[in-house]
């Protein structure tokens, strides 16, 4: 139930942002793999839980501060954070799971879908990118002005990116 939410929050998240990145993967697949993803997590369900599962769930549980900020952040930022975690997650599943009594095929497939969805969501964000670089530096002929325009926009994604994590250091 919680993977259901957090891809529901992701994919939402992801759809409200009013994206200047224009990826059409996004409007048309991300949707369908997220459902596929979940329904084969669902089909990888373990029967054994103990109560030391309870205590381990405790001390891992994921900063959901992490997530509010992530949900108010750019396009680019929720794709980026998006991208992450999908890695994050399928690299787990690339670990041993020998002793899981899981079809070894529903792994597989689970993992190429999240590899799918991650890759295509790097490749929206470097689609913003090439943009920069094809609209605003080759079509201005690399002026002053349009370099201008690159620098505040790096300047802009740094400081966004500085508030992300700001979060994550402690308090002096």
């Amino acid at each position: 139930m919680i993977q259901r939410s957090f891809f529901a929050c992701l994919f939402l998240c992801m759809c409200s942002s009013g994206s200047s990145l224009r990826c059409r993967w996004i409007n048309h697949k991300f949707r369908q793999h997220s459902e596929e993803t979940l329904n084969l997590l669902d089909m990888m369900v373990s029967i054994t839980s103990t109560a030391e599962d309870a205590e381990i769930e405790d001390t891992v549980h994921f900063p959901n501060h992490l997530y509010h900020q992530a949900s108010t952040a750019t396009a680019e930022e929720k794709l980026a954070f998006t991208a992450q975690i999908l890695e994050e997650v399928a690299a787990l599943f690339e670990e041993d799971h020998s002793s899981a009594s899981w079809e070894e095929s529903t792994v597989r497939n689970f993992l190429n879908i999240m590899n799918k969805q991650a890759e295509e969501l790097r490749s929206c964000t470097e689609m913003y990118f090439k943009r920069l670089s094809d609209h605003v530096l080759k079509r201005q002929g690399h002026s002053a002005e349009a370099w201008e325009l690159i620098r505040r926009a790096a300047r802009d994604h740094l400081m966004r990116t500085e508030h992300l994590t700001s979060s994550l250091r402690p308090a002096h």
